[in-house]
């Protein structure tokens, strides 16, 4: 796999995070046992539970740093860090991953979008449930993309998770949050009919773990049952933040599909959108 990304990766900031990408997944499969493969649970995800930043596998120990602080090859200007739902909005709709961003032959799913005014959460019972966006996020979106089946082989499903925050400080409780959720239920109901089984996660700031690009990063893994699609298969979520903003994406495999096609389409789609965060909120040289 490591060939085929070389290939697949153009950029400077595209390379990095594919290495990111692969040390968090090759150390959570050590973690978790296994791997699945699910529908997205968009990110911006919200969680009923304290927004203690302790789970498996956090190697944080408080708030991130800023970007001067980490080293990370990226001055935010204040200037430009959306202020109002509309602004964050565009921003969300300039980088959401689209089918081309995934690799040759994705195409959109139906729906696309997801609501902009709602989010997931995670509720108790370990079941997502859609709720109205909280004060402290002014926007996400979700775009769903597949390559669909051919050739005997099931469809990889992807989604691209954008969300802005209202600081900084809201988007780190997000990243811890999202940890607290796989430690706290590690079989979840995405949907009717979609479940996602023996989730393990981790997370590295910027510098640790292979993590040369965000100032956050986490990842998890676990089994993804379909009803549709049967199962285990692979699922996968990589995420991370850059200022105010994260972004996910979520990989689910299905018959014939392996977790190298689908880590590699995750890797596109991400690097993709961590790049475009940057080049969006980027101070001028």
């Amino acid at each position: 796999m490591c060939g085929e990304l070389g290939e697949l990766m153009v950029s400077r900031r595209r390379v990095r995070l594919g290495v990111g990408v692969l040390s968090a997944g090759l150390l959570l499969a050590g973690c978790s046992g296994g791997g699945g493969d699910g529908t997205a649970k968009p990110t911006g995800s919200g969680s009923t539970g304290s927004k203690s930043p302790a789970a498996s596998g956090d190697t944080r120990s408080g708030p991130t740093p800023s970007p001067s602080a980490t080293g990370l090859d990226f001055t935010p200007d204040p200037g430009r860090a959306p202020k109002t739902r509309a602004e964050a909005l565009r921003l969300a709709r300039a980088v959401a991953a689209t089918p081309a961003r995934w690799g040759p032959g994705f195409v959109r799913r139906s729906p696309y979008e997801s609501d902009p005014a709602l989010r997931p959460v995670l509720d108790r019972d370990c079941v997502w449930q859609l709720k109205p966006l909280p004060a402290t996020v002014l926007a996400t979106l979700t775009r769903y993309s597949e390559l669909p089946a051919e050739d005997g082989k099931g469809p990889i499903r992807v989604a691209a998770v954008v969300t802005v925050h209202r600081t900084v400080k809201d988007a780190d409780w997000e990243m811890a949050g999202t940890l607290e959720e796989a430690l706290r239920c590690p079989d979840q109901q995405l949907r009717q009919g979609e479940r996602i089984t023996g989730l393990g996660s981790l997370g590295s700031e910027f510098g640790l773990m292979g993590n040369l690009t965000a100032e956050d990063m986490l990842a998890e893994g676990g089994k993804y049952y379909s009803d549709e699609l049967g199962g285990p298969y692979h699922y996968y979520w990589s995420q991370s933040r850059v200022g105010q903003v994260t972004v996910a994406a979520v990989g689910k495999g299905s018959k014939g599909r392996s977790a190298d096609d689908v880590n590699t389409a995750l890797v596109q789609g991400k690097s993709a959108m961590v790049s475009r965060v940057e080049s969006e909120l980027e101070a001028p040289e």
